[in-house]
């Protein structure tokens, strides 16, 4: 990797949260298109039904966890087309459903014969009694990249529209605190890390407007014990990976550090949110310096784990039902193969589930 702030052929270079924020939300931006994510790559979502149906059953959870309220929200923090947040409203039973609010929240306009139960917006409400829950959200709240230079220095990385980079000044001031926590970075030339603090910082704001509920988190994710040395930058165009490029002709994305996110909600340092730190959270959002609420501790766990608990195991049927009801069989066939993919070590199952409750125990023992 070279210095300097201009390349040859892909215009003026800056760091890689500023030129991300341009791609993906820009005026032009790719996640305004009206393909939405599902063109280019699938999530938990599009894999099966049965995801939707495991998380009305959380849903369901965090209603005996409230009381039964006289009005439940299900909020999905960056709704794509509103696939889960549909699937979600049809699942429920019907006591639930006829007190539950469905809430879309994506920049994207809404699109055409989504349910008209469902609220379509572009930041959550302010005040949320129920389930707040962003599926590959989280991976696509920009952030800058930093790379350790010949000396040992951890740099700003710095990105053209082409995808050509260099190396710019060195990572100081809340971003290299941050690094010096969640992800030292060693002297040695090369190693890389994406700066996460945007990201606690927009789920903290997205936390701050649950009122009493649960506030879930699904990604890909690591933990301090297992950093990837090179980060874990990259694209995504018609559903294969590709180099990533600020130029909105693909999704631009990295792994989360959950572990940073979790703390981020019972931090003093969350407080001070600067303004554009999420799409969907701006700084009102959050709560004033030294008036943080007091939260529970945020639990990580997998989604294999998580979907074991609302009752999605990937189980084969048993063979005396292919004899006694065959039609039976294959259908109870397939929803274990799609369990099976939701829960699959090395797949979907090894992504990471985020739980941080909200005047309620946890719904997830």
């Amino acid at each position: 990797m070279t210095d300097g702030a201009r390349s040859k052929g892909g215009g003026e270079r800056r760091g890689w949260r500023a030129a991300t924020q341009e791609a993906l939300y820009g005026p032009d931006g790719f996640y305004r298109r009206p393909e939405g994510p599902a063109g280019h790559f699938r999530t938990s979502v599009h894999a099966s039904p049965l995801f939707a149906h495991a998380i009305a059953r959380l849903l369901c959870r965090v209603d005996e966890a409230l009381g039964r309220p006289r009005t439940l929200d299900f909020v999905d923090l960056g709704a794509g087309h509103g696939e889960l947040v549909g699937g979600v409203l049809a699942a429920l039973p019907a006591d639930v459903a006829a007190r539950a609010r469905g809430y879309a929240v994506e920049l994207a306009g809404r699109p055409d014969g989504l349910d008209e139960r469902i609220t379509w917006l572009s930041e959550p409400p302010r005040e949320i009694t129920g389930l707040l829950f962003a599926n590959e959200w989280l991976d696509n709240v920009p952030v800058d990249v930093a790379e350790v230079d010949p000396a040992g220095v951890p740099r700003l990385v710095l990105v053209a529209a082409d995808g050509t980079e260099a190396l710019g000044e060195p990572v100081s001031g809340a971003e290299a605190d941050w690094l010096a926590r969640w992800w030292p970075l060693p002297a040695e030339e090369g190693l890389r890390a994406e700066i996460g603090l945007p990201r606690d910082l927009a789920w903290a704001a997205a936390v701050d407007r649950v009122a009493r509920g649960l506030a879930v988190a699904v990604d890909y994710a690591h933990t301090a014990d297992a950093r990837p040395p090179f980060g874990t930058l990259t694209g995504f165009r018609e559903g294969r990976e590709t180099a990533p490029a600020p130029d909105e002709s693909c999704d631009i994305t990295a792994h989360v550090a959950l572990d940073a996110c979790a703390a981020a909600c019972t931090s003093a340092d969350t407080a001070r949110t600067p303004s554009g730190t999420a799409r969907t959270a701006p700084d009102h959002a959050r709560t004033p310096p030294g008036t943080a609420r007091a939260l529970p501790a945020a639990r990580l766990l997998t989604q294999r784990a998580a979907l074991h608990t609302l009752e999605l195991t990937g189980a084969r049927p048993p063979l005396a039902l292919a004899s006694k009801d065959p039609s039976a069989y294959v259908r109870a066939l397939a929803s274990a193969g799609e369990a099976a993919e939701l829960t699959a070590s090395g797949g979907l199952g090894d992504f990471g589930w985020l739980l941080q409750p909200v005047g309620i125990a946890d719904p997830l023992p």
